[in-house]
C-alpha cells in the first residue's frame, strides 16, 4: 500500500504525540522529593541580587536660577535648604548612603533601610539586615533584600523625600517624618528610632 505524502507525516505526528503520551508518567514520576528541614544560607554563598539595568539618577540640587522661586513649594515643616528627592512612578524613593553600607526605601507611609549590622536582633536565628518604621512609629527588623533598585548615592547633607527629612552624616542617616514627628536614626553600629 502506498500513502501519500502527507499522510505518511501525518502518521509520524501522530506517532509522536502518541510516544509524548505514554512517556510523560515516566518522566513526571521521576520529579518529586520532599526534603524535610529549614534551608539555612551561609552568608556570600547564596544567589546574588538581581543583576538588570536600572537608572541611577543623581541627587544633585535643583538649578533654578537666583531670585527665581522652587516651582513646586516645600512642605511647611520641610526644613530649609533640604534637597528634594522626587518619587519614582510608584512613590517610593531609593537611596544609598555616601558610604555605600546602607540602602532605604522611602515612601510617604515609611522607611526601610538594608544594612550590615553588626548589633541587630536575631529573626528566625539569623541577624536582621533590615529595618522598618512607619510615620505612626512602628518599628520592625527584617530579613531581606532590596535587590538591584535603583538608588540615588546622598551626600552628608540635608533632604526631602515623600515627607521625610534625611539628615546624612558621617555617623549615621537621620530619617524624620515631618508630619508625625516620627523616625530613626540608622547606622551600621545601631539604630534609634523615636
Amino acid at each position: 500500500m502506498r500513502l501519500s505524502h502527507t499522510a505518511r507525516r501525518g502518521l509520524a505526528g501522530g506517532s509522536l504525540l502518541l510516544a509524548a503520551v505514554l512517556a510523560s508518567p515516566a518522566l513526571t514520576s521521576g520529579c518529586s522529593s520532599v526534603i524535610e528541614g529549614r534551608p539555612v544560607a551561609t552568608p556570600g554563598t547564596g544567589p546574588t541580587e538581581p543583576a538588570f539595568p536600572t537608572p541611577r539618577p543623581t541627587a544633585a540640587p535643583p538649578s533654578n536660577p537666583t531670585g527665581v522661586p522652587p516651582t513646586a513649594p516645600a512642605s511647611p515643616t520641610t526644613p530649609a535648604g533640604a534637597i528634594p528627592l522626587p518619587p519614582d512612578q510608584n512613590g517610593y524613593v531609593f537611596i544609598e548612603t555616601k558610604s555605600g553600607m546602607t540602602r532605604c526605601q522611602i515612601n510617604k507611609d515609611s522607611v526601610g533601610c538594608e544594612a550590615p549590622f553588626t548589633n541587630s536582633p536575631m529573626q528566625d536565628g539569623e541577624h536582621a539586615n533590615g529595618v522598618h518604621i512607619t510615620s505612626g512609629g512602628a518599628v520592625q527588623w527584617i530579613l531581606g533584600n532590596l535587590g538591584a533598585i535603583p538608588t540615588v548615592t546622598i551626600d552628608y547633607k540635608t533632604y526631602d523625600a515623600q515627607g521625610w527629612t534625611i539628615d546624612a552624616s558621617e555617623a549615621g542617616t537621620k530619617f524624620t517624618n515631618s508630619r508625625t514627628g516620627h523616625g530613626m536614626f540608622v547606622s551600621v553600629e545601631k539604630v534609634n528610632t523615636f
